[in-house]
């Protein structure tokens, strides 16, 4: 497997859709950067996000996700209570090649102030808007800036296209919109 170039980045964003909407360049004048760099894209989180509360006192169940642990907010700037977890998406919609396999790491900036980014894996042929998840790991409040970079994804080349993609599953997940709770 090898990673893959902005360069190619580029390309398959332009001729195939791969990212839309795409950033051709790394833009960071006043905000956490995103767009197309080095060997990544940066991607940038929408104002759309939905924070954990314990007012229901609910259980957080992955089997059987209870929707009212959540508050939605539509926001320029998320709050995130200490200790606390919020969901949130991509601006940018993805189109996954069939030999292509996407990770994803949160920005340093974020790193550096106790906001964890996590995303798993996007596989071959997997499209959407991707669903974000921050960890606010700091006993204060934190700031998630919408419409700024959130976490880098990597492109990782397969040798040859796998035999059985997440399309040809049918994965759960598969054309997501917006922030997308878990599903059994």
């Amino acid at each position: 497997m090898s990673i893959l170039s902005d360069r190619w980045i580029r390309e398959q964003a332009t001729t195939k859709a791969m990212i839309e909407p795409f950033v051709e360049s790394q833009r960071r004048d006043g905000v956490i950067s995103y767009g197309l760099s080095s060997y990544g894209y940066d991607a940038r989180v929408a104002d759309e996000f939905k924070i954990f509360t314990n007012v229901d006192s609910a259980v957080v169940d992955p089997k059987k996700f209870n929707p009212s642990s959540l508050v939605d907010r539509k926001t320029d700037v998320c709050i995130i209570p200490p200790n606390s977890f919020a969901l949130a998406r991509t601006v940018e919609y993805f189109r996954i090649p069939r030999d292509v396999l996407v990770i994803c790491l949160g920005k340093s900036t974020y790193a550096r102030c106790g906001i964890i980014v996590n995303v798993t894996p996007l596989e071959p042929e997997w499209e959407g808007h991707v669903t974000l998840e921050f960890s606010n790991t700091t006993p204060l409040p934190a700031k998630i800036y919408a419409n700024e970079g959130a976490c880098q994804f990597l492109f990782l080349k397969g040798e040859q296209p796998c035999e059985t993609s997440y399309a040809d599953r049918g994965g759960k997940y598969m054309k997501q919109q917006g922030v997308t709770l878990p599903k059994l």
